[in-house]
């Protein structure tokens, strides 16, 4: 992103603010692994996407037309000896010159400072309950300006969550972002097509992981956007299965669930294939049913559809399939309004992506579903889970889980999958396995 991008968003965040208003935003905080050792730092996404600003120890203040400047950055010093031990800092001058503060200041300083920014606003701008420390020092803030009444000085006396205005803004995304996260899929394919070439009986999950992240670092994503899922067999049916610690078996397919995150943005695909490389006939007819879902629920994305629209398609295409096969039956509208598909298909067909893997946005506004706006980018993921050991669940079946998910911006006219240079149909994956072999 460049500095115009960030400068635009808090200009758009001010417009709504309004006057005698004041916006408090910190980044995350640094997370201990174990001893002195840190988890790698990941900025807050809702203070990243105002400023754009890397480093840990930050509150970024924005406040409309402060005559000194609207953009305010409390962040830490450049310090010689602490950067020889832990890497550089931009300082106070780096803040303003690179990352396009108006003003910065020490973040030790910031309980001296920021109560004076806060005299005479009416309102506070500040998601409480992320952080209840620092919103102990917000409400310490405030108690120490309404002291100072009997001056003439006025503390705000209202409270406004930023959540709800910072998240319709980032569900639309600009350009830049929409670059970034195609960008993301992009690498991704690559890292799952390399994935479909290396795997083969006799592997170990965690290799095939291995495979997924230095295909992400070697194009330039430095960090996977969650934890990957490389299922096989049996683990294919986990939902959220990460130990990825478990031999490949000839036989079996292998589901994996991950994406590359780059500039801050994330992507999610999943693809499931054959160990071996070749599908059995159980495989290939759940398969199907799989795509046939998903193809038929990204269908359904575009303007003017409401959110649960790729829902049920889906929905209708999983359960009309399992009828078919002879998993479920009965009526099909009866086995719809019984939700008779939901031991097999739990979960729903996608979510809001962006910064977070699992973005922000309502999904209703007004107690009804949100309707489809082009910059909205969503996933599109049904899935069929058939674990061994289910009541009535015939043998053949057994252990065959299919997820198949890609990554659909909402275009003007429809929708444009950012993610589909990973291949998913099954004459496209057997073809690229079969080549590796």
């Amino acid at each position: 992103m460049n500095a115009r991008e960030f400068t635009r968003r808090r200009k758009r965040l001010m417009d709504m603010m309004g006057n005698e208003s004041i916006a408090i935003l910190p980044t995350a905080s640094v997370c201990l692994r174990n001893n002195d050792v840190e988890f790698p730092f990941r900025p807050d996404s809702d203070f990243y996407y105002m400023t754009g600003y890397p480093e840990p120890e930050a509150v970024a203040v924005i406040i409309p037309d402060r005559p000194h400047g609207e953009y305010v950055l409390f962040c830490r010093e450049r310090d010689p000896h602490k950067e020889t031990w832990n890497g550089k800092r931009a300082g106070l001058e780096g803040a303003c010159d690179i990352y396009g503060a108006d003003d910065a200041f020490p973040i030790e300083d910031m309980d001296d400072i920021l109560p004076n920014l806060l005299e005479d606003k009416e309102r506070i701008f500040h998601t409480m309950g992320n952080d209840a420390v620092f919103d102990q020092r917000v409400l310490g803030w405030v108690n120490e300006v309404r002291d100072k009444a009997r001056t003439g000085v006025n503390a705000p006396d209202e409270f406004i969550s930023l959540t709800h205005i910072l998240h319709d803004m980032r569900l639309y995304k600009s350009r830049q972002e929409i670059t970034a996260m195609r960008k993301a899929a992009k690498i991704s394919a690559v890292a799952h097509k390399s994935a479909m070439q290396i795997c083969q009986p006799g592997l170990m999950e965690y290799q095939v992981e291995a495979e997924l992240v230095h295909k992400f670092m070697q194009q330039g994503s430095r960090i996977s956007a969650y934890p990957s899922i490389v299922g096989g067999g049996a683990n294919s049916c986990i939902l959220h299965y990460t130990d990825n610690d478990e031999e490949l078996k000839d036989g079996d397919v292998l589901l994996i669930d991950a994406g590359a995150e780059f500039q801050g943005y994330a992507s999610d695909i999943t693809r499931t294939f054959p160990v071996n490389g070749k599908f059995t006939r159980a495989q290939k007819d759940i398969y199907e049913v799989v795509l046939r879902a998903q193809l038929l629920a990204i269908e359904e994305v575009k303007p003017g559809n409401h959110w649960n629209d790729p829902h049920e398609a889906a929905v209708k295409a999983i359960t009309e399939g399992l009828l078919e096969l002879g998993i479920i039956k009965g009526k099909l509208s009866t086995l719809l309004k019984d939700h008779a598909y939901s031991t097999h298909y739990m979960h729903r067909t996608g979510h809001w992506l962006g910064m977070d893997v699992h973005d922000v946005g309502d999904y209703k506004v007004d107690g009804e579903w949100r309707m489809l706006e082009p910059g909205m980018v969503l996933t599109v993921e049904p899935g069929l889970y058939l674990p061994s050991g289910t009541k009535g669940l015939a043998k053949k079946w057994w252990d065959i889980g299919v997820r198949i998910e890609d990554d659909v911006l909402v275009t003007k006219d429809g929708y444009d999958v950012l993610s589909k240079d990973t291949p998913k149909t099954i004459a496209e994956i057997e073809a690229l396995m079969s080549d590796a072999a």
